[in-house]
């Protein structure tokens, strides 16, 4: 099966991905990107994955509800440099009653190379501070 094939088909795997491009101004003095970058590449992508499911930001922090990353594992594999385009992929996974995990990995466009796969672990905080799962997160974590 053709290369190009297989990354596609990788890549309904995931629930969600992002294409992005690197900027110039990312990239330290080696002329690559600067590795807290790519926790930039990471939260943009969980973001739009979240708006695109339906889950606003906005429209919880107005109700006193916070989504907070408590841990984050990265596996750099490859690096980008300056105009290299990317891509995001983006799973969940239940980690505990109240913890989920975003699985995200990272190719580079078009050679499709691995540059990165992270497990960013988080939970949902109240406006009394308490650790909750509202419905519309759960739904994503049991499909």
């Amino acid at each position: 099966m053709p290369r190009e094939v297989r990354f596609l088909l990788l890549m309904e795997n995931y629930r969600y991905t992002e294409e992005m491009e690197v900027r110039d101004y990312e990239c330290d003095l080696s002329g690559i990107v600067n590795n807290a970058n790519y926790l930039h590449y990471l939260e943009h992508a969980r973001h739009k994955f979240l708006n695109a499911v339906g889950i606003s930001f906005v429209d919880w922090v107005a109700q006193g509800v916070h989504m907070v990353v408590v841990r984050i594992e990265l596996d750099f594999l490859n690096s980008l440099r300056s105009g290299d385009r990317f891509v995001v992929g983006v799973n969940t996974e239940r980690i505990s009653r109240l913890r989920f995990g975003l699985l995200q990995d990272m190719y580079r466009l078009p050679d499709h190379h691995a540059i990165l796969k992270a497990k960013v672990i988080a939970t949902v905080i109240n406006e009394e501070g308490r650790p909750v799962l509202p419905k519309t997160l759960e739904s994503l974590l049991t499909d």
